[in-house]
């Protein structure tokens, strides 16, 4: 039974959502530091299969990037991976949904999205 109030509830009954890091150590390795760069690699494994549009900044790299961005980073490059295998394949699928398949010229401006932004326009619009 779910009570009205979480102040109500039991401590038992509270579930919490677990952070980024400990999302990163469950995924990646108990370690904090090589669980990061266990992470950063697999991103960079993933972003160099034609998935990726390099805006990354030369000085920070994604070493500097948040948990969070990197997780959301790598869960969005896995899913456009197994779903469609590129970037280009996600380009076509909107394309083809909007039934705009010959327009070059929104082809050209899709292709400048990096694919986190490709991926929740093509999800976003699926939904709708």
């Amino acid at each position: 039974m779910r009570r009205p109030f979480p102040s109500l509830m039991e401590p038992w009954e509270i579930i919490m959502k677990k952070s980024p890091l400990e999302t990163v150590k469950e995924r990646f390795g108990a370690d904090r530091q090589a669980a990061k760069a266990a992470l950063v690699k697999a991103v960079r494994d993933l972003a160099g299969e034609g998935l990726w549009v390099e805006r990354v900044n030369a000085d920070k790299g994604l070493e500097r990037a948040s948990n969070r961005k990197l997780l959301h980073l790598h869960e969005v490059l896995t899913e456009v991976k197994e779903r469609f295998g590129s970037r280009s394949g996600v380009i076509d699928a909107i394309l083809e949904r909007d039934q705009r398949s010959k327009d070059s010229g929104l082809r050209a401006r899709l292709e400048t999205w990096p694919t986190p932004r490709l991926w929740d326009y093509y999800r976003g619009a699926k939904r709708a």
